[in-house]
């Protein structure tokens, strides 16, 4: 068994409205992501991470993480590796000011 194959890919393309609303992206920040899913996987589970998050433009953070939380309501994941550019848009997106609602 290869590296590889040792773990499950997350927030690839979806192919279906089902798969989009089984599992998506909550929550994320420069070390981890919380990934709301009916099925959350074992904690120690090495991940494939591939999610889209909307800036100027719709970027794509992809990358390599593991499990290290889980709740009834989803999943908790540390990123172990992620691309260079994906490290780049975490730094951007954390450094944008917050919106506040039109009144």
């Amino acid at each position: 068994m290869t590296r590889r194959d040792d773990r499950v890919s997350i927030n690839r393309e979806f192919a279906s409205v089902d798969e989009l609303i089984h599992e998506y992206v909550v929550n994320v920040s420069r070390t981890g992501a919380f990934i709301r899913s009916k099925d959350p996987l074992p904690v120690g589970t090495r991940v494939n991470l591939k999610f889209t998050v909307i800036m100027d433009e719709l970027e794509e953070i992809e990358g390599i993480g593991e499990v290290v939380r889980v709740t009834k309501t989803g999943m908790g994941v540390v990123f172990r590796e992620l691309t260079s550019h994906s490290y780049m848009l975490l730094a951007k997106l954390m450094t944008l000011p917050l919106m506040s609602p039109k009144k």
